[in-house]
């Protein structure tokens, strides 16, 4: 066994040494994510809510699909999040359930996710990347590998914007430091680990990979319904840089169909959130941005 760890830690897959000293750019140790926001009605309602309530929201996540979006409504959104300065990350279309897979559907099939089947959804959900691309968003969520691969190649080689960010969803599965490592190196700019890792196994996380990590600190019922509040102060100390990921306890799913008022509870969780990091750890340096992917004006 520890020759086994020896080999590890010589490619770069260490064992946790304590707190994380690894920060943002601007030098802060966590930022807020509000995922489930779908329609411009609901950002709006979100933006205003984050105003009234006087607390900092650095990234919102539509998780449906671009495809589900019309132009119009991915070029309000990207100005509501031009404006407010946040970013604003929008998730690949064609995924295994919204195409003709029947396995996808069946409780042992269901372990294929969100991922693509096939050649013509692979091309599909490039143009969905494209598409919202040329349309001034800058951060797309990638539910498959080998699609974070493909784009990862094309934005280096000039296919898509060299500021575009790449997310990978929870939906992956991914949880270990061996899989976090090898998703940073074809392509994620960040990643969103299994829902219900341990703070031990985030810190194994964060001593493998630079990117930021990002924390669900609550969960809808149908992916276990917990929430991590009390945990936060060590998430932030463990895995920094991370998102804190908040407000999703008031879904039913993923791809929940949130209402305005359900935006607005969203961001009543971010501030439940935070007044507990300053409760139990107010020393934690939140990012002031700096390196966000914020939209910017289409072409």
């Amino acid at each position: 066994m520890e020759e086994t760890r020896r080999y590890l830690d010589r490619i770069g897959i260490g064992a946790p040494r304590g707190e994380s000293e690894k920060r943002f750019s601007d030098g802060g140790q966590y930022r807020f994510e509000v995922p489930g926001i779908q329609r411009p009605g609901t950002m709006a309602a979100l933006i205003d809510a984050m105003e009234q309530q006087d607390v900092r929201v650095h990234r919102v996540t539509q998780t449906r699909g671009i495809m589900l979006l019309t132009d119009t409504e991915i070029e309000e959104m990207a100005g509501m999040a031009r404006e407010t300065g946040i970013e604003l990350f929008l998730s690949v279309g064609p995924r295994a359930t919204y195409d003709t897979s029947a396995s996808a559907r069946t409780p042992e099939g269901a372990r294929i996710g969100y991922r693509l089947r096939g050649y013509d959804n692979l091309v599909y959900a490039v143009e969905d990347v494209k598409r919202a691309a040329e349309l001034g968003v800058r951060g797309i969520v990638v539910y498959d590998e080998g699609l974070l691969w493909v784009l990862g190649r094309m934005r280096a080689d000039g296919e898509l914007p060299a500021d575009l960010h790449l997310k990978v969803s929870a939906h992956c599965g991914h949880g270990n430091p061996a899989s976090a490592r090898l998703l940073q190196d074809i392509g994620a700019d960040s990643l969103n680990p299994v829902r219900d890792l341990q703070i031990p196994m985030l810190a194994s996380l964060r001593e493998a990979i630079d990117i930021s990590i990002d924390v669900h600190t609550e969960n809808p019922k149908s992916s276990g319904g917990f929430i991590r509040h009390y945990e936060v102060p060590d998430i932030i100390r463990y895995a920094a840089p991370v998102y804190l990921k908040t407000g999703g306890s008031v879904a039913g799913h993923h791809g929940w169909e949130t209402t305005e008022a359900q935006a607005r509870e969203r961001i009543r969780q971010v501030v439940l959130v935070r007044d507990m990091i300053e409760r139990y750890y107010p020393e934690a340096v939140l990012s002031e941005g700096g390196d966000l992917s914020i939209p910017v004006g289409g072409g």
